[in-house]
């Protein structure tokens, strides 16, 4: 009975170290993620396997493991900036990025893991420099945004092309102009609006008058038409048919025959 501790002791001192063993040896990998393994007695980052994925993995426990995140993430940027002018332009843009998930190991050993602040941040802002240099404070602030959004994101993936770093997008959120900038662009917009409704008024007036010109031209046509064709003997007959139909109305009425113009009828009434 007193040899039982004696024993036990040294049994619980190998469970113990069994349990840290197995602790330093394991790892999870959650979704989303991916880990980057590191050998302590062995060339370090081991680049040339790909990523251990998401799951559990036993590793040896000398070695480590380092987590990315590499689903698609956002960064938001503050930008002070220069227009074509010399005029400063505060820019918020956001951008869409991943770790290149193949050379994960690559983007590790070279860059760690503020890859973001290191490589992509710069990136952004000098991209977003560049870009916005070439553009006045109106085209930034109206009809050129989207040229410019495109631009910038072009650009930004040239610069981080070989930097293991995926860019997905870039999206402009808001360009500040200052306040007497902006102003003057708002009214100078607001006076080409008026402009293109006064205009639109005299295109549309100037339609309407052809319209009416091309109505009176076609009404006078069909009267010189009309005049051309009566004879006297035609509207003698158009008056015999008129007087026939007026003596079969039941209004009382007087007929004198061969006593009007041209031998037409006259038609007297009561009234």
């Amino acid at each position: 009975m007193e040899k039982l501790p004696k024993i036990g002791i040294p049994v619980i001192v190998v469970l113990i170290f069994a349990i840290i063993l197995v602790a330093k040896s394991a790892i999870t990998i959650s979704a989303g993620e991916a880990g980057v393994l590191y050998k302590t007695f062995d060339n370090g980052v081991v680049t040339d396997q790909p990523p251990l994925g998401e799951g559990f993995h036993i590793i040896a426990p000398w070695n480590k493991v380092f987590v990315y995140e590499v689903r698609q993430q956002e960064i938001v940027e503050n930008m002070q900036v220069l227009s074509s002018n010399g005029l400063e332009i505060k820019l918020e843009a956001s951008a869409w990025y991943q770790p290149d998930y193949a050379n994960l190991g690559n983007l590790h050993q070279q860059k760690g893991q503020n890859y973001v602040s290191r490589v992509l941040q710069p990136a952004i802002r000098s991209a977003a420099r560049s870009v916005v240099g070439r553009y006045t404070p109106e085209q930034l602030y109206s009809s050129k945004r989207d040229a410019i959004q495109v631009e910038i994101l072009e650009e930004t993936k040239n610069i981080v092309a070989d930097q293991y770093v995926q860019l997905n997008e870039i999206l402009i959120r808001d360009v500040t102009l200052p306040a007497t900038i902006k102003d003057a662009i708002e009214r100078k917009l607001g006076q080409e609006q008026a402009s293109l409704e006064f205009e639109f008024r005299l295109v549309t007036a100037a339609k309407e008058a052809e319209k009416v010109i091309i109505e009176a031209e076609g009404k006078a046509e069909s009267n010189r038409i009309l005049s051309a064709s009566l004879t006297d003997k035609i509207l003698q007959d158009k008056g015999i048919d008129a007087t026939i139909k007026l003596s079969e109305s039941p209004n009382t009425k007087i007929i004198v025959i061969g006593s009007g113009d041209s031998g037409l009828p006259l038609i007297l009434g009561n009234n």
